[in-house]
């Protein structure tokens, strides 16, 4: 049975909930309307079962993400994560912490990143799949023509994300 430790805190686009273990590394980041989503997620990675308790704060998690909110992009960078996953989503979610703020990827692009350049379709899924958005931002992964495709928490979130972290693009 692995002990988690939950966290909520509101944001400009939602209340995000913040799910870190008791060595401090990240295991999931949703936003509350999609609750139910995360603990499927949970349940899948962590088969032997999972316990969320509550806690302020935990390993500074959510101090980082609501500095992240307030402008201080690079305070996510660096946090540890911990997921569960095959191998290939790994990669591809390792691959996406190279996506520096402000900047956009392809699919197919990252699929060629993580040196799978016919997976972009496996990568769409991969990114879907992906339990710590934000820090591993995929929002940041974008259609081969430059447009907004899926996200978790939805286009309009996504679209809310990229911008804050480049006002410049034109979304």
């Amino acid at each position: 049975m692995h002990r988690f430790l939950i966290d909520k805190t509101p944001t400009p686009i939602g209340l995000l909930l913040i799910v870190s273990d008791e060595a401090g590394r990240l295991r999931a980041i949703d936003w509350d309307d999609h609750e139910a989503r995360m603990h499927a997620s949970l349940g899948r990675h962590y088969s032997d079962g999972y316990q969320l308790e509550a806690a302020r704060d935990p390993g500074g998690h959510t101090s980082a993400l609501n500095a992240y909110m307030a402008g201080e992009l690079s305070v996510i960078r660096h946090l540890e994560v911990e997921t569960a996953g095959t191998p290939f989503q790994r990669a591809v979610w390792t691959a996406l912490r190279d996506i520096g703020p402000g900047q956009t990827q392809s699919y197919g692009g990252l699929a060629v990143r993580i040196g799978k350049p016919g997976a972009a379709r496996a990568v769409g899924l991969a990114n879907g799949a992906n339990p710590v958005s934000i820090v591993v931002p995929c929002h940041r992964v974008i259609g081969a023509n430059a447009s907004l495709t899926g996200y978790g928490g939805g286009l309009e979130r996504k679209r809310w994300l990229l911008q804050h972290e480049a006002p410049q693009l034109n979304l």
